[in-house]
């Protein structure tokens, strides 16, 4: 994948995300805590790999401020899906997959992206990043889940004011027709956060986007100004596996 160096030192970059969402096992902990100290530095190394966060949650994988001490999220981007795919098969993800109690993990293409996160703008995935469907699969394909991933960070000055929007937003997700499942995460408490949300269709999600109490917290962050630096990210899932909050996932490359 090529970058390309933009005004304000942004770096533009395109290609495959790979979500990992994990619940560790309560006597993994203290290893669990380790991998998140170590941060993306952790990641060094792995082929195709490009921008990666790991994160930790509220407590329960929720949106709250109190931390969890179990669950975790991986967001990374790599270059095209073969890289991604061999990633989410490798030792690295096997190796947490072992110490988690459940899981969710998703290889997903960018349809729509705006914004920037660590200066580095993301573009949508071009086809050649895609591995080529097998033969019939376009039905399947299309039947896929999509995702949203929403990330911001937060003025310190302004946090106390996103904070009073933030909960009825977080309420309706959890609550919203088709949101098949949504986890808080975050770089640094109150300050740096991050949702990512699974949608049984586009529909759904738009609804969810355009009503209610998200559109008004929407609107008043652009409005006070919450955010120094954020990205909003539609996606489409490409294959999908793992449990989590006790529903399965069905594993394949293309649905």
């Amino acid at each position: 994948m090529n970058t390309v160096a933009q005004a304000s030192s942004v770096v533009a970059l395109s290609g495959v995300v790979v979500v990992l969402l994990l619940d560790y096992a309560v006597q993994h902990r203290a290893w669990a805590w380790l991998q998140l100290a170590r941060g993306a530095g952790g990641l060094r190394g792995i082929a195709g790999l490009r921008f990666a966060k790991i994160m930790g949650s509220g407590h329960g994988g929720g949106f709250g401020l109190w931390p969890s001490a179990t669950h975790q999220g991986l967001v990374l981007v790599f270059e095209d899906e073969a890289s991604a795919q061999a990633f989410g098969q490798g030792p690295r993800v096997q190796a947490l997959l072992e110490r988690a109690r459940a899981h969710w993990l998703g290889i997903l293409a960018l349809t729509s992206v705006r914004g920037q996160w660590d200066q580095t703008a993301w573009g949508v995935t071009p086809p050649e990043r895609l591995a080529a469907p097998p033969a019939g699969a376009s039905t399947a394909a299309a039947a896929m889940p999509v995702a949203a991933l929403t990330r911001g960070s937060i003025r310190p000055a302004k946090a106390l004011a996103f904070w009073r929007h933030a909960p009825p937003a977080q309420a309706a997700l959890a609550q919203a027709p088709g949101c098949l499942l949504a986890m808080g995460l975050g770089e640094a408490p109150l300050v740096r956060q991050c949702t990512f949300s699974l949608w049984d269709s586009t529909q759904a999600l738009v609804d969810y986007a355009h009503q209610g109490s998200h559109r008004q917290a929407i609107e008043a962050a652009r409005r006070h100004g919450f955010f120094s630096e954020s990205l909003f990210a539609r996606l489409q899932v490409r294959s999908m596996s793992g449990t989590w909050c006790g529903q399965s996932y069905g594993q394949g490359a293309h649905g």
